[in-house]
Formats: C-alpha cells, sequence, structure tokens
C-alpha cells in the first residue's frame, strides 16, 4: 500500500489498519409451505400453511380436464381447515341429491343443471359426442331422430350414434357416482337414461325421437 493511500486514508478519519469491511451474508429465506395433498370422494383436496393461516382447498381429481377450484376452508390447524372443507363438500352433495328428480319417461334419476355442468367441464367428450349434445340441446322439446343425430354427429350409423350417445350417459353417471342403467329395454343401452328420453315420434312407424333431459340441455346451453 503506497504512503500516498495511506495518508488519504487517515485525512478521511478511517483506520488505516482496519481490515476490508465484509459483504453481509444474504438472508436466508424461509422455505416455502410444505402442502398436503388428499382426497375426499370425487375431488382432490390441498393443504396447507398461507399467509400465517391454515387453508384447504378442492379441486376436480386428476386427470379432470380442468383444475378450478371447488370450494375451500380455514381453521386453526390443517386438520381443522380439512375437516372443515370435508363437511362443506358433504353438505354441497347432499344438497345436490335433493335436487335430484325421478324422470316419468325412464324411472331414472336426473342430477341438477349444476351437477350436469360440473360433469360436462370435466369429462372427456369425443367431437361427435359434443355435436350431438349440442345438436340436441338446440332442438329442444322437439328432439331428434337418431337419423338426425347420426347426421348432426358424423355418424354413420344409428347403433353408432347409440353407442356414443349411451357413453356420454355412462362418463357422467361415473363422474357423479349415479348408477347409469338403462330403461329395461335391450335396443336402449346403459347409460342412454341418463341423458336423454324417448320423446314424440314424427310418424306412427317411425321410432320415437331423443330429447334431452330440460338439466342437460341448461347445462349446455347456458
Amino acid at each position: 500500500m503506497s504512503s500516498n493511500s495511506l495518508r488519504a486514508r487517515a485525512a478521511r478519519g478511517q483506520d488505516i489498519f482496519a481490515s476490508t469491511p465484509k459483504k453481509t451474508a444474504p438472508v436466508a429465506k424461509e422455505p416455502a409451505p410444505s402442502v398436503q395433498v388428499g382426497a375426499h370422494g370425487r375431488y382432490q383436496i390441498k393443504s396447507g400453511r398461507l399467509n400465517g393461516e391454515y387453508i384447504a382447498r378442492a379441486f376436480p381429481k386428476p386427470p379432470a380436464r380442468t383444475r378450478g377450484l371447488i370450494a375451500e376452508a380455514h381453521g386453526k390447524t390443517e386438520e381443522a381447515a380439512i375437516t372443515a372443507l370435508q363437511e362443506a363438500l358433504d353438505a354441497r352433495e347432499l344438497a345436490r341429491t335433493g335436487d335430484r328428480r325421478t324422470d316419468a319417461h325412464t324411472g331414472n334419476t336426473v342430477p341438477s343443471a349444476a351437477e350436469y355442468a360440473e360433469a360436462i367441464r370435466q369429462i372427456e367428450l369425443s367431437k361427435p359426442q359434443r355435436a350431438l349434445l349440442d345438436a340436441l340441446a338446440y332442438a329442444k322439446d322437439d328432439g331428434l331422430s337418431e337419423v338426425q343425430m347420426a347426421r348432426a354427429a358424423g355418424y354413420k350409423s344409428r347403433a353408432s350414434v347409440r353407442r356414443s350417445f349411451a357413453g356420454v350417459g355412462l362418463l357422467i353417471g361415473d363422474f357423479l357416482s349415479i348408477e347409469a342403467t338403462g330403461q329395461g329395454a335391450a335396443e336402449i343401452p346403459d347409460g342412454m337414461a341418463l341423458v336423454g328420453y324417448r320423446g314424440r315420434s314424427d310418424a306412427e312407424d317411425a321410432p320415437a325421437q331423443w330429447v334431452l333431459h330440460d338439466e342437460l340441455r341448461e347445462a349446455l346451453l347456458r
């Protein structure tokens, strides 16, 4: 170190024997709060601590198409938050079950519009199945024949239409935990009655039209 440098430091009142100040060590960040993952019914539950409070949130179980938040609850502990969320989900399911009706045409259980809407958002429908549902929804109470349904969705046969239509009902029934049974007729596969029913026929010797349940139609048109 040169004498000029020492004199300059002394003139500024600095201790010429002081060592160079050390850099302050960065403050360690707190680790991100852990997230616990569980399940309740058809929902996935994620819980943890956020901004100083415990929160539990419910989402559709994978492999759901969307992962939107269904419900959440808070608690003094993580366990309390989870319990509160489970109770809220159970109450939600009970209320929805109470909104279901028995279809006069089939004798089967018909979910509420809210249940249909949630199911349609989550289940994996093919493009022809979606086109089929949309065509029936816009047909309203007039319904469509199986030939018209095939034309709307691009199917080549009435048998393909019935299988596809029934497949929608089976997917909805599986998601909502409803047994998707048929109407007691061999030509009507299981699942179809959960989607719609046979309405009127355009001619005496022609099969009756298929009509969507009002609740499913409302869910689709919404």
